[in-house]
Formats: structure tokens, C-alpha cells, sequence
């Protein structure tokens, strides 16, 4: 007889990276409730709670507003393959590697695409943005919010106005800025709109929150062509989560247990709350690196996101030593870069739990002894002094 599979035991980590961010224990201990059924009257009481929390979220009153059962990928694809048809014209804001992903995905269903790139770690032109798509039939504008590949955080009042004169869509990721950055999807414009559930919900990954206005539904509702995935056919999927409850697919009840308790915290700590938590994390952050002579990559501060912070990696210091000397000695996990970016940058989350003055200057305070070590010079305190200034101690 084979020998018996031990239980999986993992050590704690204090996640930093760009994501998945940590859960707060009481959306641990929602997610351990005992498994309901789906059709149960007290779940299905459990979900028009959560759509509303989500409407209060992304500040919208759309009617179709829910998680989509899977990742922040999923949310992506559901927000573009709805609504975009073989041969409709599509352009997408392009900074960094999720961007792209869009481009790739529009190209799959059978879409023209219009890529207008921009340099990584800067904000688009509105004006290059508005050259690119003249003339154009366009069906679809899409941008991410902020990227989580560079730490750049896109202005969309721009992007809106040209969506406008074209009479396209607008398509908006906030996978990593729904619950940190202001965000305002009725008074912004956006017709549809897609966040994860990792982040700043500080919540486990595997939930795609998704809200669609009108506009876009009706644009759902004229398709000639069946939607490409079947399971991620919001006009099949509304059907469960509208007035109707018809069975679709079977939902992760537990965790949408999750979700709805993460929401129900977010809305107890106030959303602008939230919101000021997050910058000034980020601004205590920024200012004990600078104090370190550490340079952020994004250099314009009007575009830098709250939620990802990207930081140029120093002459001399090698990239994953040092996140490997934080994992090993702290327990902190940080990330470097993806793409272009892979041994130039580290991209550290300041979201949800981590959103904190604790730790912040814990980080900060690591981050001083590793690079010590790696023969970086700087004032040994300098960070952490800077830092405190924002939180008062």
C-alpha cells in the first residue's frame, strides 16, 4: 500500500505583492460555513446583499452588477467577448502587460484592433489616443485603470470624452484600484467594467466582480452571433442573478461567502475611508524610499496608482536576491517585474490589510536591512523617519 499523502501545511506570509493581497481572518472564517445549496432562499438572500454592496462599490446603479466565477482573466474576457462581434472595431489603451492581454483576446474573437501604445510607466495622450481611432467605426474604447504591471494610473475623463465622440463603449479593468482608487462608474461613464476579488477586497482570488450599463446591454441583447464562451455569456449568466434565479452554472457559494463579508467590511470602514487609507499609505511609502534614494519608476505622481507601487531597482542590487532575502528573513513576498520590466523593477501592493502604517514602515524596515547587506548605501533609519511622519508617531 502507498504511503499516505500528508496534509499541506504553508508557513505565513505577509503578502506585498501586486497581488493576491491578505485576507482578513473574518473573511476566512465566512468562507467555512457549512456549503448551502444554490437555489437556497437563504443564499439567494445572501447574493442581492452582495450585488448591492457591489453597486455601492463601483458607485453605479447598473441593474447587471455580480462576481463573475473566476479571476480577474475572466472578468477581462466576459467584458470584451460580450460584446464585441467578428469584425467590429476595437481599440485598446496600451502601457503594460494587462493592456496587452486585452489586444490578444480582441484578436481571438475575431475582432479589428486598434493597439495604441504608450511607454511604459506613463499615462496615454489623450491626443495620440483620439489620432488613433478617428475615422474609425469603433465599437469598443478600452484601458485598464491602473495597470498592475507598471504602477501607472490611467485618467479616464479623457478616454470617456473620446468614447463619446465615437460612440463606442467604454471598457474599464480596475482589478487592482476597486476598493483603493476613487472610482465612479455612472458619473465617469463607463458602460462596462471589471475588478478581482484579490486585491484591495482583500479577499481570496477566484471572483471577477463585473457591472454593465445599459447602454452595453443592449448591445449584449442585438448580437447577431452567439457569445464565443458559453459559460461566460452574460446574457445567459443575468438570468441567475436577476429577478428569473435560473440555473446556469454552479456558483462557488463559499466564496461568494467570502466576497459578501469582505464587502460588508469595506462598506462598515466607508469607502472613501478606504480610499484615504490607501493614499496615504502610498505617500508614506513613496517618501521612505525616496529618503533611501530609491527612485519610483513612474515618475509623474499625478498618474502614480495608490494600490501598486513600482520601484526602480538600484545599479548594483540584484532584483530577485533581495526578494528572496525578504521571503527568507521576513516572510514578506514582493514582486519584480513581468515583461520589459522583468530585473528593473519590484512591485509591491499597498492594498486592503496591507494598507497600513504597520506595514509600511515594516517593510520599510526590512527593506533597509536587506539592501544593507546588498552594499546599497543610504542612511540607515531615513526610511522608516519618513514614513512615521505620515501616520502621526
Amino acid at each position: 500500500m502507498a504511503e499516505s499523502i500528508p496534509p499541506i501545511n504553508f508557513p505565513k506570509r505577509l503578502l506585498m505583492g501586486p497581488g493576491p493581497s491578505e485576507v482578513d481572518p473574518r473573511v476566512y472564517r465566512a468562507m467555512i460555513q457549512p456549503v448551502i445549496g444554490h437555489m437556497d432562499a437563504l443564499f439567494l438572500e445572501c447574493l442581492a446583499q452582495l450585488q448591492q454592496m457591489l453597486r455601492e462599490t463601483f458607485r453605479t446603479q447598473n441593474a447587471i452588477t455580480f462576481p463573475i466565477a473566476g479571476t480577474g482573466s475572466a472578468g477581462m474576457e466576459a467584458a470584451l467577448i460580450n460584446f464585441l462581434e467578428p469584425r467590429d472595431e476595437a481599440a485598446v489603451v496600451v502601457g503594460g502587460v494587462f493592456a496587452g492581454r486585452m489586444c490578444e483576446i480582441i484578436e481571438r474573437c475575431g475582432g479589428k484592433l486598434t493597439r495604441i501604445d504608450n511607454p511604459w510607466g506613463t499615462a496615454a495622450d489623450p491626443d495620440r489616443v483620439r489620432q488613433a481611432v478617428r475615422g474609425k467605426k469603433l465599437k469598443l474604447l478600452a484601458a485598464v485603470h491602473s495597470e498592475t504591471s507598471t504602477g501607472v494610473c490611467q485618467p479616464l475623463e479623457p478616454l470617456r470624452q473620446i468614447a463619446q465622440e465615437t460612440g463606442a463603449l467604454l471598457m474599464v479593468d480596475t482589478v487592482s484600484s476597486l476598493g483603493g482608487m476613487p472610482l465612479e462608474v455612472d458619473r465617469w461613464g463607463i458602460d462596462i467594467c471589471y475588478s478581482g476579488s484579490q486585491k484591495c477586497l482583500a479577499c481570496p482570488p477566484g471572483l471577477a466582480p463585473i457591472t454593465v450599463g445599459e447602454r452595453a446591454m443592449e448591445v449584449l441583447r442585438r448580437r447577431r452571433t452567439p457569445v464565443q464562451s458559453w459559460y461566460l455569456d452574460l446574457g445567459m449568466v443575468e438570468k441567475y442573478w436577476g429577478p428569473e434565479r435560473s440555473y446556469h452554472h454552479t456558483p462557488p457559494v463559499n466564496m461568494l461567502f467570502g466576497l459578501h463579508e469582505a464587502l460588508r467590511l469595506l462598506q462598515q470602514e466607508g469607502l472613501e475611508a478606504s480610499w484615504a487609507r490607501h493614499r496615504k499609505s502610498h505617500l508614506a511609502f513613496v517618501a521612505g524610499l525616496e529618503a533611501l534614494g530609491l527612485k519610483m519608476f513612474v515618475e509623474d505622481t499625478a498618474v502614480r496608482a495608490w494600490t501598486v507601487n513600482t520601484i526602480c531597482v538600484p545599479a548594483g542590487v540584484e532584483d530577485a536576491k533581495v526578494r528572496a532575502r525578504l521571503m527568507e528573513r521576513f516572510q514578506i513576498e514582493i514582486a519584480g517585474g513581468l515583461g520589459q520590466l522583468k530585473g528593473r523593477i519590484w512591485r509591491v501592493g499597498l492594498m486592503g490589510l496591507t494598507a497600513t502604517g504597520s506595514t509600511v514602515l515594516l517593510l520599510l524596515a526590512a527593506l533597509e536591512s536587506v539592501l544593507a547587506e546588498s552594499g546599497f548605501g543610504f542612511d540607515r533609519g531615513a526610511g522608516v523617519a519618513a514614513a512615521e511622519k505620515f501616520f502621526g508617531s
